[in-house]
């Protein structure tokens, strides 16, 4: 799939001698240096004159002109056959061949290579090819010009313009927001991570698919991650041909796409490789105190580059009084006067400092406590006021259960049946009715008190 993907952009990248236009720009520093300069580039200074009470700056080259006569001696003839030629990723070589009506005389002939766009750039080579790194879903456009240097002389023919066409396809469908992180592991190996956004006139039915370049590396993702349109836009290497003790390399993310409803516009970004980079969490930190002072101490993290490469941000919060500190160190230790009867939280953070280009700031170490009024667990706090209110919840029911004989109300005794037919023994029965009325009062008494009772002793 690489190959064939590599053979349609060559195809769609077609060479022509108008005049370049500027597609676009990014950053300059992902461009590559300007390749031999053996006899150094030419210096430029500005300079300006009067003519008539207005000032005309500009850069004039720092040489004696040539006097007329001295021009008829040396023509200079540009250079010919000159093409571009995408020869990988976001790679362009630039070649060409010196005039064969140049005369060979005494005299030295370099080029001047102006590149116009994605990113201007100018230099100056003897050689007769050069290789620029730069997007090209936007086009590339380039001059190139002959310099013959003899003595103190410079002398520079006309320039020879060549461009590559944009990427072709539909406008809007390229992907958006693209953003990607790379991690040093435990095994000295770098894993890659790339989100992006669907383009807005993409279809929904667009499938999206990532490629990367390191030096003369290619790969294609394989492991994607799908939005709720089941379109692609996530992808994760966790092992890549990333060389982690490199400095300042450039990482190619160049991202294709294809639907049934429209042509989508490939698009490639160009990342340092250490500007991205998820620095590692600092490791084996240890605090403890010195009286009223506190010490710390941890080790850089996993990474090739030295310790003095890195800085660390320590967070310094009080948990009574709410004050919070972050404070920048550059070493591997930390002395600082506290007040030691609060209680402090502390956790650090790296990155890269000085060896090369800062990247992200790693996640914060775990939270580690120093002081004293140690803070309670939140969830033994919430556990001793449920017992607490549970306790007084019952401790009052028994008692109003005491006060207020709510069982006796609850189930009253049941009423003796009067009877309507008149007894030939009166005497008798209002003595046996009277007897049974004190004894289920008796016991209904009994009855309440025995369960009161027990209620106060399985509270109590």
């Amino acid at each position: 799939m690489t190959q064939r993907m590599f053979e349609q952009t060559e195809q769609a990248l077609h060479r022509t001698f108008e005049t370049p236009q500027d597609y676009g720009q990014h950053d300059e520093r992902f461009s590559d240096p300007p390749l031999d300069n053996e006899l150094g580039s030419t210096k430029r200074t500005s300079s300006c004159r009067s003519t008539d009470a207005q000032c005309l700056c500009g850069y004039e080259d720092q040489v004696e002109k040539p006097e007329p006569n001295q021009q008829a001696k040396f023509q200079v003839f540009p250079p010919v056959n000159f093409t571009l030629t995408v020869s990988a990723l976001a790679q362009v070589l630039l070649h060409w061949k010196p005039n064969p009506n140049q005369e060979p005389k005494n005299y030295t002939i370099r080029y001047d290579v102006k590149i116009l766009s994605p990113v201007p750039e100018e230099y100056d080579t003897k050689k007769t090819h050069s290789i620029r790194t730069a997007v090209l879903h936007n086009g590339f456009s380039a001059h190139i010009r002959t310099l013959l240097l003899h003595n103190d002389l410079q002398m520079r023919s006309d320039w020879v313009k060549e461009k590559l066409l944009p990427l072709p396809g539909a406008p809007e469908t390229s992907v958006t927001n693209l953003s990607c992180v790379t991690r040093i592991t435990i095994s000295s190996t770098v894993s890659l991570h790339c989100t992006w956004l669907p383009g807005r006139g993409a279809p929904e039915d667009t499938e999206y698919f990532l490629f990367y370049r390191y030096e003369t590396y290619t790969e294609e993702c394989q492991d994607y991650i799908k939005d709720k349109w089941n379109r692609n836009t996530e992808c994760r290497f966790s092992v890549t041909h990333i060389d982690p003790e490199e400095v300042d390399k450039l990482i190619v993310i160049h991202i294709n796409g294809s639907s049934k409803y429209a042509a989508i516009k490939p698009f490639q970004q160009l990342f340092n490789q250490n500007a991205i980079e998820k620095v590692n969490v600092p490791r084996n930190v240890t605090v403890f105190l010195e009286q009223n002072d506190l010490l710390a101490t941890w080790e850089k993290p996993i990474s090739p580059f030295p310790k003095e490469c890195f800085e660390y941000e320590f967070y310094l919060f009080n948990l009574k009084s709410g004050n919070k500190q972050i404070l920048k160190i550059s070493s591997n230790d930390f002395r600082l006067w506290i007040d030691v009867t609060n209680r402090y939280s502390i956790q650090i953070r790296a990155n890269h400092h000085i060896c090369c280009t800062r990247g992200f700031w790693s996640d914060w170490s775990e939270i580690i406590y120093v002081g004293q009024n140690k803070l309670e667990d939140p969830v033994a706090w919430i556990l001793a006021v449920l017992c607490v209110s549970t306790y007084c919840t019952f401790l009052l029911v028994a008692v109003i259960c005491k006060i207020n004989h709510i069982w006796s109300k609850l189930f009253p005794p049941i009423p003796t049946p009067s009877n309507k037919f008149r007894d030939p023994f009166p005497n008798d029965y209002e003595r046996a009715r009277t007897c049974t009325s004190d004894l289920e009062t008796e016991f209904g008494s009994f009855a309440e008190d025995l369960y009161c009772s027990a209620l106060d002793n399985s509270v109590f």
